[in-house]
């Protein structure tokens, strides 16, 4: 018998997530480790029994456990960072950012510091991002201030991030160039955390066959897509959404262009310029904006 692989997902109670979750469990082996996890024991426990997966509580806002499970882990062969924090277009951005940059930056900040290394050889550690991660959805002031800190280390994004954040409750964010919609900075972040380690591991974890990457799933059906949409004719369902992404993560090869970038139905989307105009994808991000800006 081949030994058992270890896949864990992270915000997997619903929507994406579970989706993952259903679909690792569906193509991976009976002996196989699958956690789905999650912050509220009850909704863990029945997500988990529901799809036959393993049900681990975590909450990702807390280092300490994150580190703790991948300790207890050891090795790991499959990550998906998909944990976020929810968004209403009518709130008031201090209202949510904490929760925003501990659920979906510094939780993305201790998962890579916590699994990269333990990633087995031909592992895979993807982060849920979105098309809204690259540079050009920022103001040109803050950009390169991203750009600075994806080029040093994980020290580095997480500090700026801290920076958006207190611009964010001090009021000055949208005057800084940060804006006012908390998606794009923290979106950004995301990606700007996984191209700093990225540039740290490059060599090595290509020689391994390993693959850590952003994805963007594209536009899904959810209830935390609803409020920011008005047309879903478009929309994939979670387990559509889920299958090029688990593919990708059980297949023996991937495109190494794929590593450490933003990666979206099989195509890179680039750091400094995004989706095109033209392109679907850039039509997605400029429906995103518009419906932001009308709510304010």
């Amino acid at each position: 018998m081949t030994a058992s692989r270890i896949a864990l997902v992270t915000g997997a109670n619903q929507g994406l997530g579970r989706a993952l979750v259903e679909e690792l469990v569906a193509r991976m082996a009976p002996h196989d480790r699958i956690l789905l996890s999650g912050r509220d024991p009850s909704r863990v426990r029945a997500a988990a029994e529901a799809v036959g997966a393993e049900g681990r509580v975590l909450d990702v806002r807390d280092g300490a456990a994150i580190e703790a499970l991948a300790a207890e882990l050891g090795e790991v062969d499959i990550v998906f960072s998909n944990a976020t924090a929810r968004m209403s277009p009518q709130a008031d951005p201090a209202d949510e950012v904490d929760a925003v940059a501990e659920t979906s930056n510094l939780a993305t900040s201790h998962i890579l510091r916590a699994f990269a290394p333990r990633l087995r050889p031909g592992g895979r550690l993807i982060v849920v991002a979105s098309a809204l991660g690259t540079l050009d959805q920022l103001d040109e002031r803050v950009a390169g201030r991203f750009a600075d800190a994806a080029g040093e280390n994980l020290a580095a994004v997480d500090a700026l991030v801290a920076d958006w954040r207190q611009a964010v409750h001090d009021g000055r964010a949208e005057a800084e160039g940060y804006g006012t919609w908390l998606n794009i900075p923290s979106k950004v972040a995301q990606v700007a955390a996984v191209r700093a380690v990225a540039r740290e591991r490059r060599a090595v974890d290509l020689a391994a066959g390993r693959l850590v990457m952003a994805l963007c799933p594209g536009l899904i059906d959810t209830d935390a897509s609803r409020p920011w949409f008005e047309d879903f004719s478009q929309a994939q369902t979670p387990a559509e959404a889920a299958s090029w992404p688990v593919e990708l993560a059980l297949s023996d090869r991937f495109d190494p262009a794929f590593y450490g970038e933003l990666v979206q139905f099989g195509r890179v989307l680039p750091w400094r310029s995004g989706p095109v105009e033209g392109d679907p994808r850039h039509d997605l991000v400029a429906r995103t904006t518009r419906t932001r800006s009308a709510a304010r």
